[in-house]
């Protein structure tokens, strides 16, 4: 079986879509898998991937190959760039940003994406090159990919981490085979609400991989959650210490960690500035500036004090940390933005969770996301614009949870009952049964759906004998119960 999977524009849809890649894998080790991304992230792919255990490279992979090979490929991609919740003086104030991304960047944008087209056109146009079933991680780059396909007749299957849908998903989703979705129920302000007869799935992993082609002409809706890693999971206090040991701090000490991002975030950043030696009186701190941002903010390096290569302070400065797994795992509370996978690998992780949205993102999907899990009671929610206003208020909040170490706890108990740690499976699983049917003529074309499952359907296949697939996905679904009746 053929997979192609594209994703890009944001760390965020790289992780989840490598994640689902290796579960492919995992479960169908033969298969042939090709990632697009675009020129930015092309190394970061490589680089992330470097522990899968597979040959990553920009070239085909040798017939005498002895490990899983895949292809990754850059493809152009435009961004079409808005911003909003700015008032009119905003607007003056930032005119600079306003003529070189709204206008001069969004016109380069519209060509990129014309070149994306355009590769899209020409890689899928030969038959024997087409792909059985391509995964679109959300995001811009997948945009012309998902029209080519369309054309072409090849089933692709969307995945929408935020609360409100992106501008690319919500192009693609008339004609998706399946819309994968991390959440559980349709946001209020979600503009592609289900029709009445579109079904929404949240069936049990043990349910989705029985999906059959209904093939009556619109997307079916299967919550699978959000893919992360694997190695984000929950720590034990020993565990924690040794991980706190091994970044030089002090295991005796609670640790904050700041992040914003592969790329940063300037607001967190500068409020940490100001707000930086009075929170190292109550706590360690571990502040992971961006790489976009990191200059700007390396004069704190004087708050970090080594002798003999030993952390002799309780503060560390990061550009970026490949191990973030493990840094915030260490962590007693994590300060960050409120991406979906984000979210998603905070609540695997069990962490007490300060988030931060940046309301000018378009259709405020970081701040819809902070505020469900806020109104959970699963995190404590600060504005990015009542932070600017007040940073002592981001202090506040770590002076309280750091006093109450079982509020502390609570909130990390009910942030990790959010969290879906067999996404990654789900979604291969949906990928692989369509795969199949794609191989067979089953799904000839996008509008042909995958239902769900029904009780006669579960009925008529009862009988079969479980393959060692879904043997072991009922495995999971059995210790993701047993672990919640023991919380």
């Amino acid at each position: 079986m053929k997979f192609l999977v594209v994703g890009g524009g944001s760390g965020g849809h790289i992780t989840p879509a490598v994640a689902v890649v290796r579960e492919i894998l995992e479960q169908s080790p033969r298969s042939k898998v090709e990632f697009w991304t675009d020129k930015k992230y092309y190394k970061n792919v490589v680089k992330i991937t470097t522990e899968l255990g597979v040959r990553w490279g920009s070239r085909a992979g040798a017939s005498t190959r002895t490990v899983p090979y895949i292809r990754v490929r850059k493809i152009s991609a435009g961004k079409f760039r808005r911003y909003s919740g700015w008032t009119p003086i905003q607007w003056i104030r930032n005119w600079w940003i306003v003529i070189k991304d709204l206008i001069f960047g969004n016109i380069i944008g519209f060509f990129q994406f014309v070149i994306g087209l355009h590769q899209s056109f020409w890689r899928l146009l030969p038959k024997s090159k087409r792909p059985d079933v391509i995964f679109l991680k959300g995001g811009f780059v997948g945009l012309p990919v998902g029209i080519v396909a369309k054309h072409f007749g090849i089933p692709y299957v969307i995945h929408e981490s935020d609360a409100v849908p992106g501008l690319a998903n919500r192009v693609l989703m008339k004609h998706a085979a399946v819309i994968a979705t991390g959440w559980k129920e349709e946001s209020s302000t979600n503009q592609q609400k289900p029709e009445q007869d579109q079904p929404v799935c949240n069936s049990s992993i043990t349910q989705i991989d029985e999906i059959v082609n209904r093939g009556d002409g619109s997307p079916v809706r299967i919550f699978t959650g959000i893919p992360v890693a694997v190695e984000f999971r929950t720590v034990s206090r020993t565990q924690q210490n040794a991980l706190k040991k091994s970044f030089g701090f002090d295991p005796e000490r609670p640790l904050v960690v700041v992040t914003g991002g592969s790329q940063g975030a300037e607001n967190i950043n500068e409020a940490m500035r100001k707000i930086l030696p009075e929170m190292l009186e109550l706590a360690s701190v571990g502040l992971v500036a961006g790489r976009k941002h990191y200059e700007s903010m390396v004069e704190l390096k004087r708050y970090e004090d080594w002798n003999r290569a030993k952390l002799q302070s309780n503060f560390r400065l990061w550009e970026f940390n490949s191990a973030m797994h493990e840094l915030l795992g260490a962590a007693d509370i994590v300060i960050s933005r409120a991406g979906a996978t984000t979210i998603a690998e905070l609540a695997a992780l069990e962490k007490a969770t300060i988030l931060v949205p940046f309301e000018a993102l378009p259709n405020s999907h970081q701040l819809r996301n902070a505020e469900d899990f806020a109104k959970a009671g699963a995190v404590v929610m600060i504005k990015d614009s009542a932070m600017r206003a007040d940073p002592r208020s981001l202090l506040a909040e770590v002076r309280h949870l750091i006093r109450a170490p079982k509020e502390r706890s609570t909130l990390a108990q009910k942030l990790h009952r959010e969290a879906a740690p067999d996404a990654a499976a789900r979604l291969a699983v949906v990928l692989l049964q369509i795969a199949r049917q794609s191989e067979k003529g089953g799904v000839a074309k996008p509008k042909h759906r995958v239902g769900c499952v029904t009780k006669n359907s579960i009925k008529k296949t009862a009988t079969v004998r479980p393959t060692r697939q879904q043997k072991r996905l009922r495995k999971v679904e059995k210790q993701k119960t047993h672990i919640r009746e023991i919380d």
